[in-house]
């Protein structure tokens, strides 16, 4: 049974483990230093779709499909998926993940979507309401700008304080069944702060401040 220990952090008494993972990334972002880690590169930013929402989708089912052969995993085997994207209403994921039939719960939390889920996943496999869940999360750059921003197309000139977002998906596996590996022991939620910045163009510096203070558990 979960404990709450002050305002934000709750810890748990049996500490879900997790037990498969794996990640998908695009061609920009093999170039980088976390390059040779990735699962599966694409050098095609359509992955074979005829549309940036639909590859990303493709994204979505591929990287749940390699963490679940990492752990020789079947669908029927998780209870519970957890999965969000930056596109409206989920569609990446809710298209993406369709297939698997499992029991599915859309969240949307941008940056902190994966971070989300895992506080979801964690809190369902140890209050015993699931045996094993999963996470996945994705966002595509092309998708993104097309939303958020203006249409590749337009051919605009970016900001100097402009972030890029990244081409890639991530999935996890949380389960109760196993006692050895990484296990998660609690979590600790944030909560909103208006930082009063106003350039539409630098979302990194509304997410994530320089001047952020993490206060430490009582």
């Amino acid at each position: 049974m979960a404990r709450r220990i002050g305002k934000y952090t709750i810890f748990y008494d049996n500490p879900p483990v997790i037990e498969s993972y794996a990640s998908v990334a695009g061609k920009k972002e093999s170039e980088g230093p976390l390059g040779k880690m990735f699962d599966r590169v694409f050098d095609d930013e359509y992955l074979g779709q005829d549309s940036f929402e639909k590859a990303e989708s493709e994204m979505q089912r591929q990287v749940l499909s390699i963490a679940m052969e990492k752990g020789e995993i079947t669908p029927t085997d998780i209870d519970v998926l957890f999965a969000g994207d930056l596109l409206n209403q989920c569609a990446a994921s809710t298209f993406g993940l369709g297939d698997y039939n499992i029991p599915y719960v859309g969240i949307y939390g941008a940056c902190s979507t994966m971070a989300l889920g895992l506080c979801m996943a964690s809190s369902f496999v140890d209050g015993g309401l699931a045996k094993r869940t999963a996470c996945v999360t994705s966002s595509h750059f092309c998708a993104s700008e097309r939303q958020f921003r203006l249409p590749l197309e337009y051919g605009g000139q970016r900001t100097p304080t402009a972030q890029w977002t990244v081409t890639g998906a991530g999935a996890v596996v949380v389960t109760s069944l196993k006692n050895t590996g990484i296990k998660i022991r609690g979590i600790t939620l944030g909560r909103t702060v208006d930082k009063g910045i106003t350039d539409v163009n630098n979302m990194g510096a509304a997410m994530a401040p320089d001047d952020v203070k993490i206060r430490p558990y009582p």
